[in-house]
C-alpha cells in the first residue's frame, strides 16, 4: 500500500527522523507510538505530503504518478474549523476544495455525518460541538475524497473518556474501507485498536511488527502486590527467591518478574501466608504494552549512552 524508505527529516543540526523503512499494509490499523518529540507527526506530515523530507522517499505501491495525497486523508493533531459553519457546510466546502462537483459535495457530506455519527448535529454551529463531535468531523473531512489510507495524529488524547470511546469505536469500523495509520501515546488505546505497532524513539523504529509478534518478543511473567506500609523489606525478601529474575516498586505495589510463573503463584500465596504480609492486592499476568515500550526504549537509552 505505502511505502517509506529510508525516510529522513533533518531541522539544522537536528535529526528529528532518522532513515525510517516501512511499510503500511492494506485494511490494517497502525499505532504509531512514542513520546513526545519521538518524531510521529513529522513522519505523518511527510506521508501526508505537507512536509518534504530531507531524503528518502514515500511511494505508493500501485503507483499513482509523483503525488500519492490524493490518495491520503490527513487528520491533524490540532484541526482547525470554520466555527461559523455547520458540520454539513465544512463538509460540502472541503469537498469542494478537494475538485468534487457541488451535487457530489451535497451527497457526500451527507453520507459522512451519517457514517462518522454527528447526523442529529449536521446543521448545527460548529462551535457549539464537543471535541469529541469535532474529531469526528475532522475524521470525515479526512475521509471526503475516499482515501485508501487514512492518517490521524493523537487522534485521542485530548477527548473525554466517552468521546475517546466513540472514536476508537469508529476506528475500528474505518479500518474495514481504509488502511489506518495514527500516532499515540497512550499506550492501552494502541493495545485495544491496532492490528500493528511502529515504535518510534529519538526520531528511529526501534521496534514493529503485529501485537502479538512484539509481545511474543518481550513479554514476561509477573506477579503484582500491593501491601500496606514499607514495601522495601518484602521487595528485598521477594529478591532472594530463586524464580525471580528482578522487581520494581510503583508506590505500595511490587511487580515480581518471574521465570515460572505457575511456582511463582504457589510459593508466593503460601509465603504471604504464613508470615501474614499486609497484603491489599495480588495478582499474576504478564507485562503490559506499557511495560515493552518502556523496556525497549530504555535498552536504546542504554544504547545511546555506550
Amino acid at each position: 500500500m505505502i511505502h517509506l524508505k529510508n525516510l529522513t527529516k533533518t531541522f539544522g543540526k537536528e535529526n528529528a527522523v532518522k532513515n525510517i523503512t516501512f511499510d503500511l499494509s492494506q485494511g490494517k490499523c497502525v499505532a504509531l507510538l512514542g513520546p513526545n518529540g519521538a518524531g510521529k507527526t513529522t513522519t505523518l506530515k511527510m506521508i501526508a505530503g505537507l512536509m518534504h523530507p530531507s531524503s528518502g522517499q514515500v511511494e505508493l505501491s500501485s503507483g499513482g504518478g509523483d503525488d500519492i495525497r490524493k490518495y491520503i486523508g490527513y487528520l491533524p493533531q490540532h484541526p482547525q474549523f470554520h466555527n461559523w459553519m455547520t458540520g454539513k457546510e465544512f463538509l460540502q466546502y472541503v469537498a469542494r476544495l478537494s475538485r468534487i462537483s457541488k451535487l457530489e459535495s451535497i451527497k457526500l457530506a451527507e453520507e459522512l455525518v451519517e457514517r462518522v455519527g454527528i447526523a442529529d448535529a449536521k446543521n448545527r454551529k460548529i462551535s457549539s460541538y464537543s471535541g469529541g463531535m469535532k474529531q469526528r468531523l475532522g475524521i470525515a473531512q479526512a475521509m471526503i475524497h475516499k482515501p485508501s489510507v487514512l492518517l490521524l495524529d493523537e487522534p485521542v488524547s485530548a477527548l473525554d473518556p466517552i468521546g475517546r470511546r466513540d472514536v476508537l469505536n469508529l476506528m475500528e469500523e474505518l479500518k474495514q474501507e481504509a488502511t489506518l495509520l495514527y500516532s499515540t501515546h497512550i499506550l492501552s488505546d494502541a493495545e485495544e485498536a491496532s492490528d500493528e505497532i511502529l515504535l518510534m524513539h529519538k526520531g528511529e523504529i526501534v521496534e514493529s511488527g503485529s501485537l502479538q509478534d512484539v509481545k511474543e518478543r518481550h513479554q514476561v511473567d509477573k506477579v503484582t502486590l500491593r501491601l500496606e506500609g514499607n514495601v522495601q523489606p518484602f521487595k528485598e525478601k521477594l529478591e532472594t527467591l530463586p524464580f525471580v529474575t528482578h522487581t520494581d516498586v510503583q508506590k505500595q505495589k511490587i511487580h515480581v518478574y518471574v521465570q515460572n510463573v505457575t511456582e511463582a503463584r504457589d510459593v508466593l500465596l503460601e509465603l504471604v501466608t504464613k508470615e501474614q504480609w499486609p497484603l491489599l492486592f495480588f495478582e499474576v499476568g504478564q507485562t503490559t504494552l506499557e511495560d515493552l515500550f518502556m523496556e525497549v526504549v530504555n535498552e536504546h537509552a542504554m544504547d545511546d549512552h555506550l
